[in-house]
């Protein structure tokens, strides 16, 4: 078994302002993810350019907040919030939604790119090339937080959590940052090196849907199931919810078209 390392999840104090290291891996995503896309828009010959993902990051902020919020509050406390409808809007307790954040980007995208008149499948892609960054940061402050953490286990990497009781347990935020951050990233950046990939419009996203689908389903295998929701029959929420997700990954590969045709 090895020792959880006991981070303090306030990264920095100003005064009586507490900035959390949740709070900076959202930003690290975010910026970072930004500059990684408008990098990868500078190559293509064809809209949304550099300038246009700039504008877009507003967008995206709004639709990651709103959509992770409120899909958390649907998917996994509808009758919760339905009863307490003032804290659906006290996102400083917590309670985020990838599946949600993911619907409210994408709602973004569509409104940006109609707006802007140019296909929101191309825009799909770059977002979906940098998406992996924010994940990867946000499990590893999900670690830090010592939330999310996995079932019991006895391998020797097992760990016991501040809030998990006494059993050593998976460090699946760990296993999640691997394989929705580090892998899919990679997996990522090597299709985006082909512009004739590139130049299948939804083709990338398609892939990341896919991708984040499968580690998704596979991380919840280690992942403890929120004790307000467990199991649903074999599966957890979040194990229902990526499967739609690589369904429509896979009939958006499958049906991209180069941006000539």
């Amino acid at each position: 078994m090895l020792t959880y390392p006991h981070i303090d999840p306030i990264a920095i104090h100003l005064g009586p302002l507490a900035i959390r290291w949740y709070a900076l891996a959202y930003i690290a995503g975010l910026l970072l993810g930004c500059g990684y896309a408008v990098y990868w828009a500078r190559k293509n010959t064809w809209r949304p350019n550099a300038t246009d993902f700039e504008n877009f990051l507003t967008w995206a902020i709004v639709g990651v907040v709103l959509g992770g919020r409120l899909g958390y509050c649907l998917f996994y406390q509808p009758g919760y919030y339905l009863s307490h409808p003032a804290e659906i809007f006290m996102v400083w307790h917590g309670g985020m939604s990838f599946h949600g954040g993911c619907l409210g980007v994408i709602t973004a995208i569509f409104g940006f790119a109609w707006r802007n008149r140019f296909s929101a499948l191309a825009l799909g892609d770059l977002v979906a090339a940098a998406a992996p960054i924010g994940l990867f940061f946000g499990r590893i402050a999900n670690f830090i937080n010592g939330e999310l953490y996995g079932r019991p286990s006895d391998a020797p990497w097992a760990m016991v959590f501040p809030n998990g009781g006494p059993m050593p347990r998976h460090p699946s935020q760990l296993y999640q940052a691997s394989m929705e951050g580090l892998i899919l990233f990679l997996i990522l950046f090597l299709l985006m090196r082909s512009q004739k990939l590139r130049a299948h419009h939804g083709f990338i996203g398609g892939a990341f849907l896919v991708g984040y689908g499968c580690a998704r389903i596979i991380g919840e295998v280690f992942r403890e199931p929120d004790a307000f929701l467990g199991f649903i029959g074999p599966f957890t929420m979040g194990q229902l919810l990526s499967m739609p997700m690589i369904l429509i990954g896979i009939y958006l590969m499958v049906r991209s078209k180069p941006k000539e045709a």
